[in-house]
């Protein structure tokens, strides 16, 4: 598979879960590990570009397909937009849950689901924050659309 744009080749037991694998070997600790029952959306990656629960996906399913993780989400070194409209709206507290809410934000706009605050709140319904930062994740996400342009489609 492809994690952040490098081809990996990883031998991994078959029950592996795609959050277990890159937490794993290639110590990409930025998805997290939270209910490992895919209802708190704190492990949540794109694959393909669309959004997965890692904890609830088997990595050997994976050959062949492109992982996106919090940590590729910028290899220049520069925030993307996301990531800087949640530092702008101060869309987080603890932290835990952001880099699954700023993958899960990411998919949520690249699908055309950012187009009004109802709707951005419906899409990003699977992602938990316990600090009830979601109004400032709304504005964040709302934010991040506009600036790149894409919303509804």
């Amino acid at each position: 598979m492809t994690i952040n744009g490098q081809g990996v080749e990883i031998a991994i037991d078959n029950r592996t879960t795609l959050v277990d694998l890159l937490r794993g070997q290639p110590n990409l600790t930025g998805t997290k590990k939270g209910c490992d029952r895919g209802e708190c959306g704190a492990c949540t990656v794109l694959v393909n570009g669309r959004r997965v629960l890692s904890c609830m996906t088997l990595a050997l399913a994976l050959e062949g397909s492109d992982v996106l993780t919090i940590e590729g989400l910028a290899p220049e070194g520069e925030l993307h937009p996301v990531q800087r409209a949640f530092l702008e709206k101060d869309a987080f507290q603890c932290g835990f849950c952001t880099p699954g809410q700023v993958m899960s934000a990411v998919g949520c706009i690249q699908e055309g689901h950012a187009g009004s605050a109802d709707e951005i709140k419906e899409w990003m319904s699977g992602n938990i924050c316990r600090c009830a930062a979601y109004p400032q994740i709304v504005e964040a996400v709302s934010a991040a659309a506009a600036e790149l342009g894409e919303g509804s489609r």
